[in-house]
């Protein structure tokens, strides 16, 4: 099957998000911030041999990039467009190895359990849509501590989001709930 690859714009104007018409990963994302951790993932060490490239996020089926600023936004995308399509048309792995066993940092509390069921089936669906990812860290003292990742990680929106809608949307599911904040 050809592989097809499409660019979608993000609320994030230093992220292009490309969509693809196969499965990349069979849940949740792969996140990498650096080069270096890019071992594991022979396309995004790929993606990072790209002149402009500051993260990729691996998801389900697109491949967010975070560029080191706008001016490389269209050197970026020529490359991604051919890279992304290149890798995939021959077969080469995605990742490597084992994926991380837990995307969420460990909790045993009830409401944390919740929390991590809301975020998964409700909320990071919807940032995906956007190219991000929203990972648990931590429920402590009424207290939600999340890791924004792919457009979601500097997007100017990110904190709106954050407060206005995941906060909120929490707050009304976990009566335990207080704030959430980013790490």
């Amino acid at each position: 099957m050809p592989v097809n690859v499409n660019l979608e714009f993000t609320p994030n104007p230093d992220t292009l998000k490309y969509t693809v018409n196969q499965q990349l990963l069979d849940r949740g994302a792969e996140n990498f911030t650096e080069s270096v951790q890019a071992e594991r993932s022979p396309l995004a060490k790929r993606l990072f041999s790209v002149d402009g490239v500051k993260a990729v996020m691996i998801g389900p089926t697109f491949v967010t990039v975070t560029v080191t600023g706008q001016d490389k936004l269209m050197q970026v995308n020529t490359s991604m467009l051919r890279e992304i399509k290149t890798h995939l048309e021959a077969g080469e792995p995605v990742i490597t190895g084992p994926r991380i066993q837990s995307e969420h940092g460990a909790s045993n509390s009830e409401a944390a359990q919740k929390i991590i069921e809301i975020l998964d089936q409700q909320i990071r669906p919807a940032v995906a849509q956007d190219g991000g990812d929203i990972v648990f860290h931590k429920f402590e003292n009424g207290t939600v501590y999340l890791q924004m990742r792919g457009s979601c990680s500097s997007c100017p929106s990110s904190i709106a989001t954050l407060k206005q809608g995941i906060e909120t949307r929490l707050r009304e599911l976990v009566p335990e709930v207080v704030e959430v904040v980013q790490i």
